[in-house]
This record gives C-alpha cells, structure tokens and sequence, in this order.
C-alpha cells in the first residue's frame, strides 16, 4: 500500500518489504470492510503515524482495484470510529493516538496526562452561584435551595481541547472557591489541599453520543461524530461531593476496565 509520509508534501513512501494485502472480492465480507481492516492494520502496526495522510480516493482506487464509493463508504466508516480525519482541502489523516483511561482505580484528568507526557490546563468557560433545585438535589442528596456552584470547564492536553465538564459542587463543603482557582489549579487537588477532602469512593456512567454543534466548536471536532458522555458522582464518607457531566472526544480516548470472576 502506499500512503503519504506527516510532512504534508505529495511525497509517497511505499512499505518496505511487506507485501501488500489485497481485498477478495469473493469473501463474504463486504469490499469496503476489507479495505477498512487494511488501513486500521496499518495505523496499529504503525505503517501510519498519526498525522500521516491517507492516499487520495483515486489512489486507493487504482492500488485495490475497488470502486470509489466503496473507498469513500471505507473513509467515511473510519472517520465515524476516529481512525482519520479529514481537513477540507487538504486531504485525509491519521488521527492521534487515543489515550487509554484504565477505570480500576479513582483518577483525574489533570494527573492522567501528567502521566502520559502532556500539559494540562484548563478554561472556565462559566462559573456562577445558585441554588439546587429537585433534580439535582436527588441526584447529590442535598435539599432543594441549598447552594452549590455550577462551573463548565474546558480540558485541554499540550493546549489541544479534550473534554468540555460542567460541575457541581455543594457550596457549604467548598466556602469560597474562586474561578481563578479552578484555572489555575486542578479541582481534586484544590479539594484535597485547601478543604481536605477524603475521597471514599466515585460512581462513573458512560454513554456514547452524537457531538453537538455547540460541544464541537468548543473540542475543535466535527457536529455528530461520536463522543463520551461521562457522569461522576464522587463520595466523601457517604456525601456527593461532586456531580460532574463532561462530554469527551471519541477520537482521543478510549477506556479500559478489567474483569475478573
């Protein structure tokens, strides 16, 4: 196969002593599937580098001998998972690795990508005061008119936007948080080392959706590609402390959880 090397020219550099596979048109398996399998192959074999751009429609064409809607069904597929992206104009890409978030144990966006080598940082998109009303007092088990503060914050890694969260938080556990707080420091460890907070336990749900238009110009991504839905509801000795609902990128994460009998 051939494929264009990251440094955006029209250079091609062709597999080294590899043979190229090629797609059966006799199987069962439909022709854009196959194709399909041949490119995520080479993006997880890494014969693709993310970034790397893909051969163009007629390229793909000519090398598998397959018709340009089945390419274009393959391309599409891909971007629907989060394989590629596409720039207008310029042409189709692999995407960046997704990061692995293992759910064994508590964690935090600040120190997950601490781990993997990149700078967090955050953006307070709104910070405000109000008062719980039914809903959310019987989701964080507080009473209706109680106050807590609502803020959205967007997560970036190496000043890429990650995620989008708005958070819940009750205001008589927290006295006096500020958004300039919450910019500059990272939420759990404002807990921990201004308020000492005791993390007992958290409840997690995630949920797959369609990216809305206002979630996607704030992640820089494409309206109804596919992302996380993820509810926190975090414990302190048997009070919600938390209540966090964040949408994620479902090009740049994936979750890991191990089960044992």
């Amino acid at each position: 196969m051939v494929y264009y090397n990251g440094s955006g020219t029209d250079h091609i550099t062709r597999c080294k002593g590899e043979e190229m596979k090629k797609i059966d048109k006799n199987s069962r398996i439909p022709l854009y599937y196959q194709l399909m399998d041949i490119i995520i192959e080479m993006i997880e074999e890494g014969n693709l580098q993310e970034d790397d751009r893909l051969p163009s429609e007629r390229e793909l064409c000519e090398t598998y001998d397959v018709s340009r809607s089945t390419v274009r069904q393959a391309i599409q597929e891909l971007e629907k998972e989060g394989y590629i992206y596409r720039l207008h104009g310029k042409g189709t890409f692999v995407s960046p690795e997704r990061f692995k978030q293992d759910l064994l144990e508590f964690y935090s966006f600040t120190e997950e990508m601490k781990k993997i080598g990149k700078t967090p940082s955050s953006k307070v998109l709104d910070f405000r005061i109000t008062k719980c009303n039914e809903k959310l007092a019987r989701k964080m088990k507080l009473n209706i008119g109680d106050k807590i503060y609502v803020f959205t914050r967007l997560r970036l890694a190496d000043d890429e936007p990650m995620m989008v969260e708005t958070s819940y938080v009750p205001c008589d556990r927290f006295p006096g948080i500020t958004k300039e707080e919450l910019e500059k420091h990272a939420m759990y460890d404002i807990f921990t080392k201004k308020y000492n907070a005791k993390f007992t336990y958290a409840e997690e749900t995630f949920q797959p959706v369609l990216t809305r238009e206002d979630e996607a110009k704030l992640l820089n991504y494409s309206v109804g590609l596919p992302s996380m839905m993820i509810e926190r509801l975090t414990y302190e000795n048997g009070n919600v402390i938390e209540y966090t609902k964040g949408i994620a990128r479902g090009d740049r994460f994936k979750y890991h959880v191990v089960l044992e009998k």
